[in-house]
This record gives structure tokens, C-alpha cells and sequence, in this order.
């Protein structure tokens, strides 16, 4: 299996106001996000953009695995599958940046991603709603295999 990431949230059950302000509380509280179409600052932002997140995309499960880390930076890779309605299923991949402060809470999050509509039947993530069972494929065992460059350096889809 991958390298599994403790910090393998936000997961699929974690939903409604106090737990989204929950989750918040896992960065500094200036964090400075880069999302693909969206600049996050503060706790504040952070909170209202995982809730319009989490409302639009629905039955949302995810897989996050370590790419590289070195001192208080990490990057990880990612694919989740989602909905916003009947039959229109969606997967989106991307590259995490991660960099925590000496409290280790997250102080920098850039993100890229882009999302794939898929067909339902294309779905690899049928587990049920919640956390990601430890027994459940990781990303390279479901295909979704890294690459990296001539010189091995490099991850991503």
C-alpha cells in the first residue's frame, strides 16, 4: 500500500459547522491556502470554503499519499471521487504543499488539482462513508501511479 498519511483528512465524515471549525483549528491561524481558483487566509476563509466544499461535493471520499518531506514541508498526492448530483461523478487529482509552523499546525497549503468527470461506473472508491479503512488500497495500488523524471525525481498522476 502507499504511505499512508495520519493527517488522511479531511475525511468523509466529517461534515456540519462545529467539525468543519474543528478541523480549522489544525492551522495557524493566518494559514495562507492556494486552491486552483481561490487565495485562503485565515481560519476564517479556511472554514468558509470547506463548508461551500463539503456542500458541494457530495459522498466525497479520499486517498492522500506522502510524495517527500524534509523538515517541516511536505507534499503529498491525492485523487477523491465525488458527486454534485445523480450521475454526475467526478474524480480530482492533485499535489499538495504543506508546511507547518513549531506547533504543528499548518501554515502554508498550496494545492493543484483538476477534476475529471467521470461515469459512476468508473468509480475505484466504493468503501463505505467515513474514514479510509487501513486495509483499503492506497493510490498506487488502485492505478493511479507516480511518475517522476530521468533523474527520479518527481511525483504526481
Amino acid at each position: 500500500m502507499g504511505k499512508r498519511l495520519a493527517m488522511d483528512m479531511p475525511d468523509e465524515s466529517i461534515r456540519g459547522e462545529a467539525i468543519t471549525a474543528a478541523v480549522a483549528l489544525g492551522y495557524t491561524i493566518d494559514s495562507r491556502w492556494r486552491n486552483p481558483s481561490e487565495f485562503i487566509n485565515g481560519r476564517n476563509e479556511i472554514i468558509d470554503f470547506l463548508s461551500r466544499k463539503w456542500a458541494k461535493k457530495l459522498d466525497y471520499r479520499l486517498i492522500k499519499e506522502m510524495g517527500a518531506f524534509t523538515g517541516n514541508r511536505i507534499a503529498v498526492r491525492f485523487a477523491y471521487e465525488w458527486h454534485d448530483g445523480p450521475d454526475h461523478w467526478y474524480r480530482s487529482y492533485g499535489n499538495e504543499n504543506w508546511e507547518f509552523n513549531s506547533d504543528g499546525l499548518m501554515a502554508t497549503r498550496f494545492a493543484s488539482m483538476n477534476d475529471l468527470p467521470i461515469l459512476a461506473s468508473d468509480r475505484k472508491y466504493y468503501r463505505v462513508l467515513g474514514r479510509r479503512p487501513d486495509d483499503h488500497p492506497g493510490l498506487s495500488d488502485l492505478g493511479f501511479q507516480l511518475y517522476s523524471d530521468n533523474a527520479g525525481r518527481g511525483f504526481g498522476f
